[in-house]
């Protein structure tokens, strides 16, 4: 399975636990079972900081209480080398999707935007697959790590991607600037004004991957998909008519 173990999953040294909420969705939504979230990263070098962010990411997710799967890309092919994409790599990339409520993106930068290794795990990922869609209404996190001076570059182009994939991203975002600098010799990264961003990233997923839950059905539902597949409307169960009724509102 191209999965990323993640080490010491407990272990978090850059943050201050005195300001760190467990639970940050009390009080907006039940929490159980864990929100399921699967993380990607854009870089396939040995020490790959996207990867990194993302396994601090991954470990403060934890934290929060959620489910985490890192995706290894390393495995995945071009798009259309396989015939009908009949890969084990791209079976797992979807399975995955579909397994999540949440995304975290983290591509590094590179002449100005996301990597292909990014794209590619994006470009795997159909709209629709079998009549179920791997992406649709799930909540995403963007984030990118550059080797220079902050940049926006990577992460306006993964909300572009959101977008497009039919994701709610949520509003704010995590850009690391000389990420070289940002991790220790055991590859953990340092206390800093750039971690304690990913916190609120993670902390913000989390929120609107709980407060989202049981309304998903419904933010998906479109008119053009219900003429497509021809399923009308049932004015018995849909919950627009009932609360415009007349007797609805008079609380009759």
């Amino acid at each position: 399975m191209p999965l990323r173990a993640l080490s010491d999953p407990d272990h978090l040294p850059a943050l201050d636990r005195r300001y760190a909420l467990d639970r940050p969705v009390l009080g907006l939504g039940a929490g159980d079972p864990p929100p399921r979230i699967l993380l990607l990263y854009g870089s396939l070098r040995e020490r790959s900081f996207s990867r990194l962010c993302v396994e601090e990411a991954a470990r403060l997710l934890q934290f929060f209480g959620c489910e985490t799967r890192i995706f290894d890309p390393s495995t995945l092919p071009l798009p259309d080398q396989v015939t009908g994409d009949d890969h084990l790599a791209v079976h797992e990339l979807r399975e995955l999707s579909m397994w999540s409520e949440g995304h975290v993106w983290c591509s590094p930068e590179r002449h100005g935007q996301i990597t292909g290794i990014m794209k590619l795990q994006v470009d795997h990922l159909p709209l629709s697959m079998g009549g179920m869609r791997p992406t649709q209404g799930r909540t995403l996190a963007v984030m990118q790590v550059s080797a220079g001076s902050q940049s926006f570059n990577s992460v306006n182009t993964l909300r572009v991607l959101g977008r497009w994939m039919r994701m709610v991203t949520i509003p704010n975002q995590s850009s690391v600037a000389k990420a070289f600098a940002e991790f220790d010799e055991s590859d953990r990264m340092k206390p800093s004004a750039y971690y304690d961003r990913i916190v609120d990233v993670m902390e913000e997923l989390v929120r609107f991957t709980v407060l989202l839950r049981p309304h998903t059905t419904q933010l998906v539902d479109r008119y053009s998909e219900r003429k497509e597949a021809d399923v009308p409307i049932d004015s018995a169960t849909d919950l627009s008519s009932i609360a415009t009724s007349p007797t609805y509102r008079k609380g009759e």
